[in-house]
C-alpha cells in the first residue's frame, strides 16, 4: 500500500501518518510544496522513533509523482466524493492520495479522476476529519480489503496468559 499527501500543511499530521505507514509497512509519498520542513521536531515527535524506518519519498509537484508512477491506481480521498471508501475494492499496490489539510485534493485534478474519487461519510455539518484520521481509516480499510498481508493480528499478554 501507498499513502500520497498533496502539500500537506501540519507537521504533526504528517509525523502521525508516517507513524501508521511504518507500523502497517507503507509507504509514504510527499508531494511539495511542504508547509514544514522535515528536519522539524514536531514530525519526529508526531512520528517518535519510527521516522527513521518509513519508506518515504519526495516528489516536487504531483506531475513528477506521475511520472515516476505511471500505471499508479490511485484513490483520491475527498470531501467532494460520490462514493464511500467501502464502496470500492482497494488493491495490495494501490495508492491513496489525501490532499492539504486546508484546501484538500485540487479540484483540477478531482474532476479528471472522478471515478476514483472516494469519501468518508461523515454529518453535513462537518467539513471534515483531522489528515492523520483519515488516513487510518481509509489505510486500515485497504488493509482489511487485502487480509492485514503480512501484518501481526494476534497479540500476547505480557504477564498473564489468555483463557483458553
Amino acid at each position: 500500500m501507498h499513502i500520497i499527501l498533496h502539500q500537506p500543511e501540519i507537521p504533526a499530521n504528517t509525523g502521525n501518518i508516517g507513524r501508521t505507514c511504518v507500523a502497517t509497512g507503507t509507504s509514504l509519498h510527499l508531494i511539495e510544496p511542504l508547509g514544514f520542513r522535515l528536519d522539524e521536531k514536531s514530525i519526529k515527535r508526531a512520528g517518535m522513533d519510527y521516522w527513521e524506518h518509513l519508506d518515504v519519498t519526495r516528489y516536487i509537484n504531483y506531475q513528477e509523482f506521475l511520472e515516476k508512477h505511471p500505471n499508479a491506481k490511485i484513490w483520491m480521498a475527498t470531501t467532494k466524493a460520490k462514493h464511500s471508501y467501502t464502496d470500492v475494492k482497494f488493491g495490495p499496490d494501490d495508492f491513496i492520495m489525501f490532499g492539504k489539510e486546508s484546501a484538500g485534493i485540487p479540484e483540477e485534478i478531482l474532476v479528471e479522476n472522478e471515478e476514483n474519487c472516494i469519501r468518508i461519510p461523515m454529518l453535513p455539518e462537518i467539513r471534515s476529519l483531522n489528515l492523520s484520521n483519515s488516513v487510518a481509516i481509509v489505510l486500515y480499510e485497504a488493509l482489511r480489503q487485502n487480509d492485514f498481508c503480512g501484518m501481526q493480528t494476534e497479540g500476547e499478554l505480557h504477564r498473564l496468559q489468555w483463557k483458553e
